[in-house]
């Protein structure tokens, strides 16, 4: 059971490793962890997000909690909403990307802070085997039902300023981007694909860092004119993005784009993650913003996010993080500042991308390590020349290329990331550090 209580959520295989009985005493288990009074807690189309949110709700209403209902909504809605509403808590009830079968919950304080592994899911997962819960509460709680929906659409598409009609397709991929999405309906010019709720996921798997997943997106942008397409992931969390020509564009390259539109209104803190490209840093700061670096993961971005007050944050895995929505997600935002700026400059996605593909990157390549350390030990000893960063996992700059290695907090796996000026440079480091890395 212990497997499902991850570094970022509790996620398994329904009727397996998750269950109705097990999502009730992490409903009593929640309760008694945070203390809280009133949970909001949406969840995704999955076929059995009902009967989880059933016994997930029976468990914090014996606690005495107030639980919000928000129905079916996307992840950025369920954060929304924590804060709008004034809860102490919240819970969405999704397997994000996952395949049709699994399922979980992504967990929340007041304010959408994120609750991770270190922070509190451990706890949660002690008191479940423990059976340690709180006495059920003297007078139990109840449900009340609240549609967000309408409060999310009016807030973020406050932030469209478009100057020309922006013509777009859209992969739904089937997911809670259907709802996400709403708030671009009458903005942009909308080509849907898999448009139908579906938690099987009977078209193609919900992730957009899968580039093959790309392929029906592409396939359709090729097919007529449109300026850019958007893919959102099965909780609408994340979005990815292909130019006009069909190209899937790079989330870093994104971050930089959304980073420059924003500093342009107001200057701040904008932070990327350690993967991204040295461009990245370099646009926030030609944009006259203050470009900070990030761990890898939203509840470590959130955090730092916080506590200076940032703009926003762009992670590569394609989550794209606003002050405008208590530090957390909003794809339909990210969506919103591309196409400001297709709009308002008169150049097209790759134009505008063009001049942010200053290196070249090799990706994230994983490689399978018995034992990290000894890795780690090698990639020191070899590189002790440049520029040591250690804020996740070990990075070495030096003044031609870079690299980031990670190790996975689930799977025996070591991941590589690298930039360097040529595209000869970066394939030459490339092979020299997984032949170091694979031993």
């Amino acid at each position: 059971m212990g497997s499902i209580f991850k570094a970022y959520d509790i996620r398994g295989v329904y009727g397996e490793q998750l269950t109705d009985e097990l999502a009730y005493k992490i409903g009593r288990a929640f309760a008694t962890f945070l203390k809280c009074k009133k949970t909001v807690v949406g969840r995704d189309m999955r076929p059995h997000s009902q009967s989880l949110f059933d016994a997930l709700a029976r468990g914090l209403v014996e606690q005495g909690v107030t639980v919000i209902e928000l129905g079916l909504c996307s992840t950025p809605m369920s954060y929304y909403a924590n804060g709008k509403l004034g809860a102490d808590s919240g819970i969405m009830i999704t397997a994000s990307h996952n395949p049709g079968e699994y399922n979980g919950f992504k967990m929340c304080r007041e304010d959408a802070i994120p609750i991770s592994g270190a922070t509190g899911i451990k706890d949660i997962e002690r008191i479940v085997l423990d059976q340690s819960f709180d006495p059920p509460a003297a007078s139990p709680g109840r449900i009340d039902t609240h549609n967000i929906a309408a409060e999310y659409m009016e807030h973020f598409r406050a932030f469209a300023d478009f100057t020309r009609p922006v013509n777009v397709v859209i992969d739904y991929a089937n997911g809670m981007g259907i709802y996400e999405g709403k708030v671009l309906e009458g903005l942009m010019e909308i080509e849907p694909l898999f448009d139908e709720l579906d938690g099987t996921f009977p078209n193609h798997e919900a992730n957009p860092l899968h580039a093959e997943t790309f392929e029906p997106l592409q396939q359709k942008i090729r097919e007529g004119q449109y300026d850019f397409g958007i893919y959102f992931d099965g909780d609408a969390d994340r979005a990815g993005f292909t130019d006009e020509l069909g190209n899937i564009v790079s989330n870093d390259m994104i971050t930089a784009l959304i980073a420059k539109a924003i500093l342009e209104k107001e200057k701040g803190v904008v932070f990327y993650d350690l993967r991204s490209s040295w461009a990245v840093k370099e646009v926030i700061e030609e944009s006259g913003g203050e470009a900070k670096r990030s761990r890898v993961g939203h509840a470590f971005i959130k955090e730092q996010m916080r506590e200076a007050n940032a703009v926003f944050a762009g992670e590569l895995s394609g989550h794209y993080y606003f002050r405008e929505n208590y530090f957390t997600e909003s794809a339909a935002l990210a969506a919103i500042l591309i196409g400001n700026l297709v709009s308002h400059t008169g150049k097209t996605l790759s134009e505008l991308v063009k001049p942010v593909l200053r290196y070249h990157a090799s990706g994230e390549i994983n490689s399978t390590v018995a034992d990290v350390e000894p890795v780690f030990k090698r990639l020191r000893e070899t590189f002790e020349g440049g520029r040591v960063i250690e804020l996740d996992g070990l990075s070495i700059e030096f003044d031609d290329w870079w690299f980031n290695v990670r190790a996975s907090n689930t799977e025996p796996l070591v991941r590589l990331n690298l930039e360097a000026k040529t595209r000869e440079a970066m394939e030459k480091r490339r092979d020299e550090m997984l032949a170091l890395i694979r031993g």
